[in-house]
């Protein structure tokens, strides 16, 4: 297996991850918070897939699908088109709704497709290049995309967990 290869495998298991969470469910029960602080499952799933699309946005030096496919107006949330959801308060995740599971699993798969289109150019060669110089130590290829891989994993199961809370309330 190929880093190539396994690295597409790790995505294609967020993507998974991603319809599992979201698959079939209301938009009420997409917005449901264990209590008034707590992340709802759209919030949740929209947020791994909006810092993939910008991480993997910037170390390939793509547009971000967000803007460049027009997935933030079908959204329209009242959040900037940069905004990722690091940092979100209460009024900020509450106000992550959504029509339906269809728009978060359709951003996600076109996420997804950007990210797999990349990842699958990429040889071992190019993961110890430095991709942010700003952290100590500096930031490789490799580590940025461990980490996108590691935050949405952790996401995904977040909202597995809120899904079976509100399938249960």
């Amino acid at each position: 297996m190929t880093s190539a290869e396994l690295l597409t495998d790790a995505f294609d298991r967020i993507r998974d991850e991603v319809h599992a969470a979201a698959g079939g469910l209301t938009p009420d029960q997409l917005a449901y918070r264990a209590d008034p602080d707590a992340n709802s499952i759209a919030w949740l799933l929209w947020h791994l897939t909006r810092v993939q699309d910008d991480h993997i946005a910037d170390v390939a030096g793509t547009p971000q699908c967000w803007t460049s496919d027009g997935w933030a107006d079908r959204f329209a949330l009242p959040l900037a088109p940069s905004d990722t959801g690091f940092g979100h308060g209460r009024d900020e995740v509450a106000s992550v709704r959504v029509d339906s599971a269809d728009l978060l699993t359709g951003y996600h798969d076109a996420v997804h497709a950007m990210t797999t289109d990349y990842v699958a150019g990429l040889t071992d060669d190019d993961l110890p290049v430095v991709v942010d110089g700003g952290w100590d130590p500096p930031v490789t290829l490799g580590v940025r995309l461990v980490s996108v891989v590691s935050d949405c994993l952790q996401h995904a199961g977040q909202a597995a967990f809120v899904r079976g809370l509100a399938e249960r309330g």
